[in-house]
């Protein structure tokens, strides 16, 4: 979650960060990255801003999450020109909350 509290500033980043929502990868230990589906609902980006809130979820492949429920690291980041980040690895009982939600 990336969190702008100063309304001024929330606004100066949301301006900043167009098309973030497509930037946020996760991946399990050295497979190929996955790419969000971001706001099927409806469009939540405009030309001038993004949303404060999006919705995604990730499509794993069969390998990736066989590879998940084996132990394999989780990452995930966001890799958007005015914010990057990466989280190496995902803590522990975040990676064991997901495997339990692919049974």
């Amino acid at each position: 979650m990336i969190e702008f509290p100063e309304v001024d500033e929330r606004n100066a980043m949301l301006r900043r960060l167009i098309d973030i929502e497509n930037k946020v990868w996760m991946q399990v230990g050295d497979l190929e990255k996955i790419w969000p589906i971001a706001d099927e609902d409806m469009d939540r980006t405009d030309a001038d801003k993004t949303s404060a809130v999006h919705f995604m979820r990730f499509e794993l492949s069969a390998e990736q999450m066989a590879a998940l429920k084996d132990g394999a690291e989780l990452a995930a980041g966001i890799d958007h020109e005015n914010y990057q980040v990466e989280v190496r690895p995902v803590a522990e009982n975040i990676r064991e909350s997901l495997v339990r939600d692919l049974d």
